[in-house]
């Protein structure tokens, strides 16, 4: 993996972390940070030493605090007052999504991503947690929404907080805006996040999550990713139908004979959540 300037990279024993590396402004994602990104995922979904992933911030004051203000704002830069293409038509139906290149299934990534929330969670921080699937949390860690407190609408992240949390609680976080924050302990109430535990335990629960991932066959874990996905953003019957080949797909001789000679061997020391 090359090296980057915004964001940090290690891997090791099936498992990389990955740490958004901007402390000085919060980890706020520029228009760098969302590159690198992508071609770091993009990377990934042909690394088979990679099994799962850690997502998480630099310092212990911010995951993300979203797009970074100075960068987009203050030097001007609207959803279509720079870099405009020159037909107007094109210029009206173009995306302006940055999950384009922060998350993981939207550049085809199927590997278990654990998100670890070392502090402020906030505006397009919601992009990347609305991907992940599993979210822990240090103690300290909140969650919110400031779009509509500055004048912007609150679109994308809302939309991809609807994956995590039910609807009247996704209408409160974007519709009040800076005036209130959920704390990691709501959040854990919600849903929203699977584990709150103290900030200096933060990644070594994170990587106790990840590498217990990594230790199953990988090609039964992505088809399983796959599958629980579709369930929850397909109707019933369509969700089965898919998964029926997933399951064939993914069920593979070699990994049936590896799983059956754990279960014959391996007496994990389990834990009780």
């Amino acid at each position: 993996m090359e090296n980057f300037e915004t964001i940090l990279y290690q891997e090791a024993d099936g498992v990389a972390v990955v740490t958004l590396n901007r402390p000085d402004v919060l980890n706020a994602f520029n228009q760098l940070m969302q590159i690198e990104l992508r071609t770091m995922w993009r990377s990934l979904r042909n690394n088979d030493d990679v099994r799962a992933v850690i997502l998480t911030g630099s310092g212990d004051q911010a995951f993300c605090s979203g797009i970074d203000r100075k960068e987009s704002i203050e030097d001007g830069y609207l959803p279509g007052e720079k870099d405009r293409p020159a037909s107007p038509v094109s210029a009206t139906y173009r995306s302006f999504d940055p999950g384009q290149d922060l998350n993981p299934k939207a550049n085809n990534v199927w590997k278990p991503v654990v998100a670890a929330v070392n502090g402020m969670a906030c505006g397009g921080a919601l992009y990347m947690l609305g991907e992940a699937d599993i979210i822990i949390a240090a103690e300290h860690a909140t969650f919110f929404d400031p779009h509509v407190s500055y004048g912007m609408v609150a679109g994308f992240e809302p939309t991809h907080l609807l994956q995590k949390l039910p609807l009247g609680e996704t209408l409160r976080v974007a519709l009040l805006g800076v005036h209130e924050r959920m704390s990691a302990q709501r959040a854990h109430t919600l849903g929203l996040v699977s584990e709150v535990v103290p900030g200096d335990h933060l990644m070594e629960r994170a990587m106790w999550i990840a590498t217990n991932i990594a230790s199953a066959p990988p090609v039964a874990v992505q088809g399983t990713l796959r599958a629980i996905w579709a369930a929850n953003e397909l109707s019933r019957n369509t969700a089965l139908a898919q998964v029926s080949s997933l399951v064939k797909l993914g069920t593979l001789h070699e990994t049936i004979e590896e799983g059956q000679g754990n279960f014959k061997t391996d007496r994990p020391d389990w834990h009780l959540r």
